[in-house]
């Protein structure tokens, strides 16, 4: 109990990507650049697709929600790198780490499974023009968006609680510039190894299945 109290309250460091150097100032200002437009585009994508009634298609459909899920990934790793360049400070809480692992693994696994349904989609399209309307119902559409929400967060939650049941009692320093298991498991002093070999297993299942 000591243990997962000492795990729990303390915070860990991010030692990112950059330094105080002025090459770094540079490569800083880029990736702000492609944060800033990224955001941008994805969001007029999004804006595009809803006021236009031609594009009210499952393919565009899903495609906003994968724009969507691009402006949430980006906005839970880049203002965080970004607010500790500028302050100086490198430091994350438990809690911190804790959701920037479960947006991040909830928002991958949900945008590999929009990209599936959208080639489904182009699949129908282009080999059964004529069922079309039938296989792609208006609803179709949105239980594919919403399947991929749900799959995406119940992946995250049992990863999550799984990565962050391990006790952390060796340095904090995370070499990252966000909290990504690989890197946290580094840190903890118990062995990960049979965690590691299932999720590498599991993972070759799916790349096998799809």
């Amino acid at each position: 109990m000591e243990l997962d109290n000492h795990t729990i309250n303390s915070d860990f460091i991010l030692l990112g990507l950059f330094s105080s150097s002025q090459t770094s100032l540079v490569f800083f200002s880029l990736i702000f650049f492609i944060f800033i437009m990224s955001i941008i585009e994805n969001s007029l994508m999004i804006l595009l697709i809803r006021r236009d009634p031609r594009l009210h298609t499952p393919m565009y459909f899903l495609l906003s929600h994968l724009s969507f899920m691009d402006i949430l990934h980006i906005s839970n790793i880049v203002p965080k790198m970004i607010a500790d360049f500028l302050s100086g400070s490198r430091t994350i809480s438990f809690a911190g780490c804790a959701f920037q692992i479960f947006l991040s693994l909830t928002l991958l696994g949900g945008e590999c499974l929009l990209l599936a349904a959208m080639s489904y989609d182009r699949y129908v399209a282009i080999c059964h023009p004529l069922r079309y309307p039938v296989l792609m119902r208006e609803n179709s559409s949105g239980l594919m968006a919403a399947g991929s929400w749900l799959v995406g967060i119940s992946n995250s939650i049992v990863h999550t609680a799984l990565v962050l049941h391990f006790p952390y009692c060796h340095s904090r320093a995370i070499d990252h510039f966000f909290c990504e298991i690989p890197a946290m498991l580094k840190l903890s002093c118990v062995d990960t190894s049979h965690y590691e070999r299932g999720v590498n297993i599991s993972s070759g299942t799916r790349t096998i299945g799809t």
